[in-house]
């Protein structure tokens, strides 16, 4: 895979290549984010594997929403949040995450 976060605003909180990787790695579940067909976004949790390389694997039905929009725009992100914090007093939240940049494949 390729780590590439140039384009980040706040480098000064960015996780380093092998945190990134442990957290994919450890990752419970990822959000799968499309272009729906008639516009607009759909994201839909899912759980994943990863096969250590350049792939991630999600299950699919054989029809449906979520197959619909990945048949009409193969672009897609995949966003894993990690650890979270919630500081009320502060009014933040630290959390760790990564948000991939992928192509997906149907039919495998």
């Amino acid at each position: 895979m390729n780590y590439q976060n140039d384009s980040v605003r706040r480098q000064d909180r960015l996780l380093d290549q092998p945190e990134a990787t442990e957290l994919l790695r450890r990752g419970e579940y990822g959000i799968l984010c499309m272009q729906r067909p008639e516009g607009g976004g759909y994201g839909v949790p899912l759980n994943y594997v990863w096969d250590e390389a350049d792939a991630i694997y999600i299950h699919c039905a054989p029809e449906g929403r979520k197959l619909h929009c990945l048949r009409e725009c193969d672009r897609v992100t995949f966003c894993i949040v990690g650890k979270t914090q919630v500081l009320p007093a502060r009014f933040t939240t630290f959390y760790e995450s990564i948000l991939l940049d992928c192509r997906a494949r149907t039919g495998l």
